[in-house]
């Protein structure tokens, strides 16, 4: 099927929630969802992530953390060996023996996570049994539980959808009488998490909480006056988990630059009822410093041609700041997963001209991508190196997740992310 004949089976349709959206199953090139766990284990700082899985899951984790593998990380992996795998050793044991171990040595855990691995699900073991059986072994010094990082048809940041998921219903019950809470979730660099807790005090939100907290016995409660705001676009169960626990959802789009914040913190605002002139008062020169630390690289930006591969699931916020902060035309925004109810806000701000893009078949993207020559394109690890062969400038989508981009003060940095491959590209041309 040529690439023109395929755009017609994009659906027909006006504004964001019938926009059109081209669908497409084949070949994925996605990150599996253990590696989330490099941003977890830094965030719950009493935890502990015990992988479930082979040599190849250990290797992934060690290449992916770095010089950390030098210090003493709070995660690892129970090795799966050929005998495990061939049902010749009772793996139960073999995982209760393990987990001892590891609280043994490592007293100061309060909350361990089993997580699943592409072996361990394909040889059915059942964590979830495991996780009940070594929580009743272990109680009440630590809790623990378990979630599939597996990269059988995921992508990785769903590894912290599934991690915030497998903790809600854990979450101490809020009291029927308890005044209205608002409840961030997804995990947020410790800086950017400090300067969204100030702002919504200065609003007068007095009742903020954040999910996941820093450390386990401090994880907020939740109930019908809890009220939710994601931080993050891909946190998806998590958000189903809370709506299941009574939890109200607050539509926003999310905080990336300085429009993309100022609406984020408006809805949290008009919810809890914020006069205009107060929310006006709070965010005025956060949001015009962001404006201006933008501004920096809008000559560099403007104009230039965007394409984004599936990968992380920011992709259509990042592809409406760049647009509307920063002029640049977005050709194609590829998302793993698209969650229209999540995505509303977003996806009404883009251009209708952008072509929207679910799953993946990576041959055909290829051939899309080459076609309409983007300046820069945005994919994974897997995809950089060969389109950089080809001359064509990347970002790598996995650094938009390492790196603190949400909130006001950050949104120079996050433009600057995107001007750094261009820049290198200049340099070496030269």
């Amino acid at each position: 099927m040529s690439v023109a004949s395929e755009k017609l089976m994009v659906s027909a349709g006006q504004g964001c929630v019938d926009r059109p959206v081209l669908k497409q199953r084949g070949q994925q090139e996605v990150f599996c969802g253990l590696t989330g766990i490099m941003w977890l284990h830094r965030k719950i700082q009493d935890a502990f992530f015990l992988i479930v899985g082979s040599r190849t899951c250990a290797h992934l984790m060690q290449s992916a953390a770095g010089v950390m593998i030098f210090a003493e990380p709070r995660f690892g992996t129970a090795i799966m060996e050929e005998r495990d795998l061939a049902g010749l050793a009772d793996m139960n044991e073999e995982l209760d023996t393990v987990v001892d171990r590891l609280l043994e040595r490592r007293p100061e855990i309060r909350l361990l996570f089993l997580v699943g691995s592409c072996p361990s699900e394909v040889i059915k073991l059942d964590l979830s049994r495991a996780a009940q059986r070594l929580s009743q072994r272990h109680s009440p010094q630590v809790r623990i539980l378990n979630y599939s990082g597996s990269g059988i048809e995921t992508t990785f940041t769903q590894g912290e959808d599934a991690c915030l998921a497998s903790l809600v219903p854990s979450l101490p019950s809020e009291p029927d009488n308890a005044p209205k809470s608002l409840l961030v979730v997804g995990a947020l660099a410790d800086v950017v998490e400090d300067q969204f807790a100030r702002l919504f005090e200065q609003l007068g939100i007095t009742h903020t909480r954040f999910l996941p907290a820093r450390l386990a016995d401090d994880m907020p409660p939740v109930g019908a006056n809890t009220h939710f705001l994601l931080a993050q676009p891909f946190l998806t169960d998590t958000a189903r988990a809370l709506e299941a626990r009574g939890a109200r959802y607050i539509q926003s789009g999310f905080p990336l630059g300085a429009e993309g914040t100022t609406e984020w913190l408006r809805a949290a605002a008009s919810c809890f009822g914020v006069p205009d002139a107060k929310f006006e008062e709070v965010v005025s020169a956060p949001r015009t410093r962001a404006r201006r630390a933008v501004q920096q690289y809008e000559e560099r930006l403007s104009a230039k041609k965007l394409f984004f591969f599936p990968d992380s699931q920011l992709e259509i916020p990042l592809a409406r700041f760049l647009g509307q902060e920063l002029g640049m035309q977005t050709l194609e925004v590829g998302t793993p997963y698209l969650n229209k109810r999540l995505m509303a806000a977003e996806l009404s701000q883009l251009p209708d001209d952008v072509v929207v893009s679910e799953g993946q078949d990576v041959d055909k993207q290829l051939d899309r991508c080459r076609d309409a020559q983007p300046d820069i394109v945005v994919c994974g690890l897997g995809l950089a190196n060969p389109l950089e062969v080809e001359g064509i400038t990347t970002k790598w989508s996995i650094e938009l997740v390492f790196t603190p981009i949400q909130g006001f003060e950050q949104a120079g940095d996050l433009a600057e992310l995107f001007a750094r491959p261009l820049n290198r590209r200049t340099r070496l041309e030269v």
